[in-house]
């Protein structure tokens, strides 16, 4: 159930024409009352010899009662209360009881006999509209400050009481919602999002990794948005404002939102606290040449060194961490091919709810992330097929990992709209790592069911030896094959395949995972410094045995332990 206190009005009338007509584009059926202040009210949708005179009359005589020069110029208020598409449709009844419950939650007719007058009416099936006089009966103005957090409050208990769908309490740190004047003029343009929506997701990825004002506006430049900036009489930059080129007014000009307008954490001041904390050896390294798999490798690691500061970290720096993730998110979605881009981009909007709370961030955290944001962009798009490809179904399975954390940490403050949006963005990322992942993990597969007998073998028993409790589960899982044959992989690389494996199971929860094998593999070729495409590495050859030497003959040594060259190697876990 959503209530929403709208902006104070002037004309009764002008509002009950509203209420009891068409709707704009044909939407109000049978417009009547479910309550009033008296219970007797007219009513102008069902009553013959009522009309909506009578009605706004009756509702303004208080107003009588006061000097012309002290009648309030505002003095309409109007609420709606909307119930979601899943709820069950309610009778007038139960509506007139909710709407006797909004007006005394919100101080519009407390009930001591002498509240405001006020009339609800009903004109669909899911929602109310309740219209009010700002004059009470004594001739004092009611006592309705905070009216929009008292119906929200009283919304949550009627959602108990009947059996309605559970919505999450705000805190205040959402982004400004669109109007429903800019809604509609998305809708006739033709838009999937409103003008504001688009500017804020444009404005957030420009953001991503940033490290200075110049980059920010020719990151916004370069997007296409208008941007007009306002400078103080000594030449100082105070604050921004960006449009879209085809957004225009009445008048023909471009409408402009300043990035405070956007989101709260888009304003010029909060976004330079991002950039102001970077080290001065990360803007040198910035030049260095990335590729975009290196850069997602190395996304791959900062994500895991950040999950394990959402686990021990204080508030601060766990609110700075996940702040940085949206970054991270919108950096990918930028850079990412066309099969996954779209779900990437749902992820990333759907987690910037999460990555704002009341706890403030304490910048210098986010140092690696913030680093591993700007790669991303700089190392450029990954299309194609490929270790570009095969790296980012690797950076997307981590990234299901940290907004879970990071829905678990919001949960235990009880962030409920941020948990819930980190849980709806991991949803985002598993689509797109079914659309990124299968292309890998098939060959995979298939070299893992192309082992000889013996070697299979080999690779159970190290399972069997280093994550006793999951292995015959992760045996029955498709995705066993790959695990077996990047084992194999991680032997020849010279590494001790259960103590590697142990380490990758032990180093976080499996119980979200969808497919523990996939998890390890992906985990396994990112810690042994593997290609995560497996087509760039020889076929395992079967095991040969002595019984299968030939006489005199000698077995092969193993191949040397080569170094870790990566952004992470075996030696990860010594931090």
């Amino acid at each position: 159930m959503i209530p929403k206190v709208h902006k104070q009005g002037s004309s009764t009338f002008g509002l009950l024409n509203y209420l009891y007509g068409k709707g704009t584009r044909e939407e109000h059926i049978d417009p009547h009352l479910v309550a009033s202040f008296d219970g007797m009210a007219p009513d102008p949708g069902r009553d013959p010899g009522a009309t909506k005179r009578d009605l706004q009359q009756l509702l303004d005589q208080p107003l009588q009662l006061l000097a012309p020069d002290q009648r309030p110029d505002k003095h309409v208020w109007h609420l709606s209360v909307r119930n979601a598409v899943e709820d069950r449709v309610l009778s007038d009844e139960e509506w007139g009881q909710i709407a006797r419950r909004m007006v005394a939650a919100t101080g519009i007719d407390p009930g001591d006999g002498a509240g405001c007058r006020w009339a609800a009416v009903r004109h669909a099936d899911d929602h109310i509209h309740i219209i009010a006089t700002l004059v009470r009966e004594d001739g004092r103005r009611p006592d309705h400050h905070f009216s929009g957090k008292r119906a929200h409050a009283e919304a949550r208990l009627l959602e108990v009481e009947y059996g309605l769908q559970r919505v999450n309490p705000g805190d205040g740190t959402a982004a400004k919602r669109p109007t429903s004047a800019e809604r509609h003029k998305a809708e006739r343009q033709g838009r999937e999002r409103t003008a504001r929506e688009e500017l804020r997701e444009t404005v957030r990825r420009a953001v991503a990794g940033v490290q200075s004002e110049e980059e920010f506006f020719d990151r916004l430049t370069a997007a296409g948005v208008l941007v007009e900036t306002r400078v103080a009489p000594s030449g100082d930059l105070l604050g921004y404002k960006v449009a879209l080129t085809d957004d225009l007014n009445k008048d023909g000009k471009p409408v402009f939102y300043p990035g405070s307008k956007l989101a709260a954490d888009l304003s010029l001041p909060r976004i330079r606290e991002r950039w102001s904390s970077d080290a001065a050896t990360e803007r040198s390294a910035g030049s260095a040449r990335v590729t975009p798999s290196t850069a997602r490798r190395q996304a791959t690691s900062a994500s895991w060194q950040a999950v394990l500061i959402l686990d021990q970290g204080d508030d601060g720096q766990v609110s700075a961490l996940i702040s940085a993730y949206g970054e991270v998110l919108d950096a990918l979605a930028k850079t990412s091919a066309a099969h996954t881009r779209r779900e990437l981009r749902d992820a990333a909007w759907a987690f910037e709810r999460a990555s704002r709370s009341h706890i403030r961030a304490e910048r210098g955290h986010d140092r690696a992330l913030r680093q591993a944001a700007r790669d991303l962009v700089r190392g450029g798009p990954a299309l194609g097929r490929g270790e570009a490809g095969a790296t980012t179904a690797m950076l997307i399975d981590m990234a299901i990992f940290f907004v879970l954390a990071a829905a678990h940490w919001h949960g235990k403050k009880e962030h409920a709209q941020q948990a819930a949006a980190a849980r709806q963005a991991a949803e985002h990322l598993r689509a797109a790592y079914q659309a990124a992942a299968p292309m890998y993990l098939g060959p995979m597969r298939q070299r893992g069911r192309n082992l000889s007998q013996p070697l299979q073998r080999k690779q159970s028993a190290y399972l069997r030896r280093a994550v006793p409790e999951l292995a015959e589960q992760v045996l029955a899982e498709p995705g066993w094959y790959a695990l077996a044959a990047t084992l194999a992989d991680v032997e020849r690389a010279g590494h001790d395949p259960a103590a590697l494996l142990a380490e990758a199971a032990e180093r976080r929860e499996l119980d979200t995972a969808e497919s523990i094998s996939d998890v390890l593999v992906w985990r396994l070729r990112r810690i042994a410094d593997l290609p995560a495409d497996a087509s760039a590495v020889p076929p395992s050859q079967p095991e040969r045995t002595t019984a299968a030497m030939p006489r005199g003959g000698t077995r092969t040594a193993p191949p040397p332990r080569r170094p870790s060259t990566g952004t992470s190697g075996p030696r990860e876990h010594q931090r």
